[in-house]
């Protein structure tokens, strides 16, 4: 084998004993060795090819992958602009904790700095958003052992690292892969042999084990509130049933895990009625995950009056109040239930204004995207799956929508960006092996269109993936009043008409689309399975003000 075709057959090799199944990748010329490689093994069963046309569609597709998963995936690209258009999905994956491999082919040193074609400085191009980069060594003939040793052991390390195995702490992971030429392999594709082997029975070449991590309890308390925002859902969900078993009410974002039964429905909407809160104010909040979502939630971690402890699932310490009196890992309750009722009145309360939401969105006229958001998550048949875009769709979840601990909910809120979203949906429907469903706007939908292109061959996934139009940025309602000075430019800069058919749009691009205009059609629509498009059409200051009948009934009802 020539030296650039043994490198990409001993990384593929190599990755597959790591358990990775999926790949990712979109063409080009210098990464050329690799993508065969890849190729070769979808042919022999050993993994899941994915390509995509557009390297931040791949990029995101591969993070909806490892995220539905929890394996670590890989995209690859060629040199230059290529690998910077991973650099989104990289920062996401940082701060999500999600095991993505950016593998980012490169020409060799002596072609840097030069103005050869397509040439960038990509060493160190992600910078400290990586658990880990290298860039590896140009490939060269006569050192086959010791090169397959060098390469083995960076692939395992890469992998180790990725999936948090030795720090506890899953993320990003840049390899840098420069080759010369010739690009193209010699000789049929296999399995590495001779001195190329990896190690007897498939096993990886260095395996590794979990860190031990040490788990202080959190001691029982009358007046704790547990909040949790996103996260891993197996922290989220474990923390739902230990709160549950100490009274403890618990305020979950969606994506969090922790959005079971035993979580409040709507609690921003409790800790946003003033005279409740004041009546009920907790004594200790414990913080899990990164809630982002809510206000109220953050305007009580930043109260004086309420002791804030904070449970990291990760090295990296959420505490954007800067408030925690103290900080742990992996804690759960210990000691005896509360038994005071202090949980009982959270879920009292929670009942007595979701009845008075309910009755809200059902008064209004037409399907609204709150209404859209409630009855989407009710719809989903037990096991199924739902992404939510980052912006109004996951936070009328999170204050609307009965929480559902029979459902798979996952969103970008690593960074909270709403690129790539119609990808990461993909990735995830397509390891989820079941129904999903992704619910974003439409300025989400058009930022990530790409990710409803699937080429010839490629594997389609049962997604449906529900727009909310409201022919522009409805979120941006929300920002503080500017006044009428501003009013005269708000639609343009920040309202963003788009004015597009979204049907005809999804169209274009193969997916099956429909408009619906009542609930009826909605819930016919969703029973149709996908891939496929279903467009609602809102419009944004009806939005804003059901947002505000919301809130102010809320308000009402716990007064």
């Amino acid at each position: 084998m020539n030296p650039a075709t043994a490198l990409a057959r001993v990384l593929v090799d190599e990755l597959a004993r790591h358990g990775v199944t999926d790949a990712v990748l979109a063409p080009g010329s210098r990464s050329a060795p690799v993508a065969l490689a890849l190729a070769a093994a979808e042919r022999a069963g050993v993994l899941r090819l994915h390509v995509r046309t557009d390297e931040r569609t791949a990029a995101f597709l591969a993070l909806g992958l490892a995220r539905a998963s929890g394996r670590p995936v890989p995209v690859l690209t060629t040199s230059g602009t290529a690998a910077a258009h991973l650099h989104a999905a990289v920062l996401e994956a940082d701060a999500s904790g999600v095991p993505l491999l950016a593998l980012t082919a490169d020409r060799p040193p002596e072609l840097r700095a030069t103005g050869a074609n397509q040439t960038v400085e990509q060493p160190g191009l992600y910078g400290g958003a990586v658990r880990w980069a290298a860039d590896v060594g140009v490939p060269e003939a006569g050192r086959e052992e010791a090169q397959n040793r060098y390469w083995r052991s960076l692939v395992s390390r890469a992998v180790l690292a990725a999936t948090g195995a030795l720090s506890a702490d899953p993320g990003p992971v840049h390899l840098n892969l420069p080759f010369r030429e010739p690009l193209l392999p010699d000789g049929e594709p296999g399995v590495p042999t001779g001195p190329w082997a990896g190690r007897d029975g498939g096993a990886p070449w260095t395996a590794g084990a979990p860190a031990p991590v040490a788990s202080a309890p959190v001691d029982a308390g009358p007046r704790t509130l547990v909040v949790v925002g996103d996260g891993p859902d197996a922290v989220g969900r474990a923390w739902a049933a230990g709160a549950a078993g100490a009274g403890w009410p618990v305020v979950a974002e969606p994506s969090g895990g922790a959005w079971t039964g035993d979580a409040v429905r709507g609690g921003a909407l409790l800790l946003g009625a003033p005279g409740w809160l004041d009546a009920h104010r907790p004594e200790r909040v414990v913080v899990v995950g990164r809630p982002t979502l809510s206000r109220p939630v953050s305007a009580l971690l930043a109260d004086a009056r309420v002791r804030v402890q904070t449970v990291a699932v990760a090295p990296r310490w959420p505490d954007a109040g800067r408030t925690s009196a103290a900080v742990g890992r992996d804690a759960l309750p210990a000691g005896a239930p509360a038994g005071n009722g202090w949980a009982g009145a959270w879920r009292d309360a929670a009942g007595r204004v979701g009845t008075a939401v309910d009755a809200l969105l059902d008064a209004a006229p037409g399907l609204t995207a709150a209404r859209l958001a409630r009855d989407v998550v009710a719809a989903l048949p037990a096991g199924g799956l739902l992404v939510l875009g980052s912006s109004t769709p996951v936070r009328d979840v999170d204050r609307l929508a009965v929480p559902r601990g029979d459902l798979t909910v996952l969103a970008n809120r690593g960074v909270a960006g709403i690129d790539g979203t119609v990808s990461t949906a993909v990735g995830a429907a397509l390891v989820h092996g079941g129904p999903a469903v992704a619910l974003m706007g439409d300025l989400t939908f058009l930022h990530d269109l790409q990710g409803l292109l699937t080429g010839e061959g490629e594997p389609r996934p049962d997604l449906t993936v529900v727009v909310p139009d409201n022919d522009g940025g409805g979120i941006f309602a929300q920002l503080e009043p500017g006044g009428p000075a501003h009013a005269r430019d708000y639609r343009r800069v920040f309202g963003t008409p788009h004015g597009r058919d979204l049907v005809a749009v999804a169209e274009a691009l193969g997916w099956a689309a429909t408009a619906v205009t009542t609930a009826q059609e909605l819930t016919a629509a969703l029973a149709l399975g996908g891939p496929r498009v279903v467009v609602v059409r809102t419009d944004q200051r009806a939005e804003a003000d059901l947002a505000v009948a919301v809130r102010d009934a809320a308000v009402r009802t716990l007064a």
